[in-house]
């Protein structure tokens, strides 16, 4: 890869070197706020799509007649297909195209009908497509059998939720199991709400893709926790960085990973939706593919830029972490502990540093000959004012005093 040349001479690797080598430094943690006011925003919006056009459920869940022409030799396409029964007043969920060559045929999905209104449809399609009355096989859903399904979904999707819970609880910590959960309930909703803007069809197909996608962003939140913990687990005993650093370290030591990982997943599935989908006209396949399309790339976004914020904002709510961020502060600003100081009595000037003046008025004061005072220190001898009337004498001057 290509790198940067420095001002000293030494080469610096790019962005994508250092983002393979884990060496980037975003400031994922820092900026966090801005991330939640727009997952907020995203998520409103969606929740008023969800509300008011609500979802398109398939006639697994709202029950109905489903058809199954045989087209192998018929030149009718799905669509005249569907534009037959339309014809006949039949509100048309969704169809799709099964085989190919001879084994084809169409899938003709409709609301819930009578006895002789699936008969009429069953014989307008039968002319469309030019086959045989008899060759038209129908089966009948009820929607008692589509809310056995969604209630069976809903126990498997709390189980799900509970079994992740305690696995990161003992794993690692309280809060980064509540912080996983509510990852993975952000992906949900954001899933949803696509899924409801879109208007596709919600069919077991899609319940087992949401599972299929909770089961991925929880891998994705499951490696960076783990790299947090690695990080952080003696972060307390020393002052070099906060628990927000600490976090955002391991945020960028596995954003390789993380982009990585969601580009194996979204780029298969991103064929099967847009080429398969979209190209082939293969309907069977949109109700797994989209769901797997948007999960994967909210999974990573939320295990990168929610799960992880979120267990610093538990994290600072602790005593021993806001100690602690008050230790790195000071640690950082270099100012050394306040200590105790002596004021020292100020010196006397020397005497040499006395002018003529100074030197009397002591002299009065002490009591002290001022020719004594204009004599030259001898050396040797014993410095300082002669001592004052009532004091002690040196011997010298008692002998002085005899002769």
């Amino acid at each position: 890869m290509s790198t940067k040349q420095t001002g000293r001479g030494e080469k610096r690797p790019n962005v994508l070197s250092q983002l393979y080598r884990g060496e980037t430094d975003f400031q994922f943690v820092a900026h966090r706020r801005k991330f939640y006011i727009a997952s907020a925003v995203i998520i409103a919006g969606l929740a008023v799509v969800m509300f008011t056009k609500g979802f398109v459920l398939g006639i697994d869940f709202a029950g109905g007649v489903q058809y199954n022409v045989p087209a192998g030799e018929t030149s009718a396409t799905l669509e005249d297909v569907e534009s037959a029964a339309a014809a006949e007043g039949a509100d048309v969920a969704s169809g799709q195209i099964v085989g190919s060559g001879e084994d084809r045929s169409y899938i003709i999905r409709i609301g819930e009908l009578d006895t002789d209104e699936a008969a009429a449809i069953r014989e307008a399609i039968a002319a469309e497509a030019n086959v045989g009355f008899d060759s038209i096989s129908v089966s009948e859903v009820s929607a008692t059998w589509g809310e056995s399904v969604s209630r069976q979904a809903l126990i498997a999707l709390a189980v799900f939720m509970v079994l992740v819970a305690a696995f990161i609880w003992i794993r690692f910590e309280r809060r980064m199991a509540i912080a996983a959960i509510a990852a993975l309930l952000h992906d949900l909703v954001l899933t949803a709400g696509i899924y409801a803007l879109v208007g596709f069809e919600i069919t077991p197909s899609t319940i087992v893709g949401m599972l299929t996608i909770l089961g991925y962003s929880l891998y994705d939140t499951v490696v960076v926790f783990d790299k947090v913990q690695e990080n952080t687990a003696q972060l307390l005993q020393t002052r070099s960085k906060t628990f927000a650093e600490g976090v955002n370290d391991a945020i960028n030591q596995t954003l390789m990973r993380s982009i990585n990982t969601s580009l194996i997943g979204v780029l298969p599935v991103g064929a099967l939706l847009f080429v398969g989908v979209g190209l082939l006209g293969v309907g069977t396949l949109k109700d797994l593919a989209l769901v797997l399309f948007v999960g994967m790339i909210v999974g990573a976004y939320s295990s990168i830029f929610l799960a992880a914020p979120w267990v610093v904002d538990m994290a600072e709510r602790s005593a021993a972490y806001q100690r602690h961020n008050k230790k790195v502060a000071a640690a950082r600003s270099g100012e050394p502990k306040a200590e105790k100081k002596t004021e020292k009595p100020a010196r006397k000037p020397a005497d040499d540093d006395e002018d003529d003046d100074d030197r009397v008025a002591r002299a009065k004061s002490d009591e002290i000959p001022l020719e004594l005072l204009e004599e030259p220190v001898k050396s040797g001898s014993r410095s300082g004012p002669a001592p004052r009337s009532g004091q002690s004498r040196p011997s010298g001057a008692k002998k002085r005093r005899r002769r």
